[in-house]
């Protein structure tokens, strides 16, 4: 009889606890891969600091010195960067003030780098470059970094913060896409920043894309 009741209590916890992780998952995001995703983005965040302390090397600074416009020192550096980059390592913090985010962002798409926090799609530019500059990220799990994106509005203000530089871009539009439309992170002729997401929550039938221009750009 005691070992029924034990059960049965085990069997109450255990049904309360799913239900709760389900009811975190709807109304805020999923809690076990949020722990995950916040350690790894502390640990992100002391590589990043590392990384901003890198100097150009002795043959890097002989070109920047030959360099003298500052946009074009700032495309340099970035390709430099792009170069040593592996992926699963940071690049820079993303911030959009508009829909409370602020996460560091790792080089890579593949399931283990956007378990750490958004990824930089490789075949895409750096930020600096001039090109088109595409970043995923999850809405529900592992943190959630992008769960309101689709409430950025034309005009608001994205950042990336690079160990070379800071780059402000403003929102210009949303599209919901097939997850084959492979052409939102094409080159458009213009530096921009695209943000990829599944739409809609809890959903992978479709792509949210924000298309944000560089300032200035």
């Amino acid at each position: 009889m005691r070992i029924r009741r034990l059960l049965s209590w085990a069997l109450i916890v255990g049904g309360f606890l799913l239900l709760a992780d389900g009811a975190l998952t709807l109304l805020w995001k999923e809690p076990v891969s949020a722990v995950y995703a916040s350690i790894q983005q502390n640990r992100l965040a002391g590589e990043l600091e590392e990384l901003e302390q890198v100097e150009p090397t002795p043959a890097e600074k002989v070109v920047l010195a030959r360099l003298p416009d500052p946009g074009l020192q700032l495309a340099f550096k970035a390709r430099a960067m792009q170069r040593r980059l592996e992926n699963g390592q940071p690049i820079g913090r993303l911030e959009a003030p508009s829909i409370g985010l602020d996460v560091i962002v790792v080089q890579g798409t593949d399931t283990g780098d956007l378990r750490k926090g958004p990824g930089h799609y490789p075949a895409t530019s750096l930020p600096g470059e001039g090109g088109t500059v595409a970043v995923a990220g999850h809405r529900t799990t592992y943190g959630a970094p992008f769960r309101h994106v689709d409430s950025l509005e034309k005009g608001d203000r994205i950042t990336m913060r690079m160990p070379y530089g800071r780059l402000t871009y403003r929102v210009e539009r949303t599209r919901i896409v097939d997850p084959s439309a492979v052409g939102v992170v094409r080159d458009v002729g213009h530096e921009q920043l695209v943000l990829t997401a599944c739409h809609p929550l809890y959903s992978a039938e479709q792509r949210i894309v924000v298309f944000a221009r560089l300032e200035g750009g």
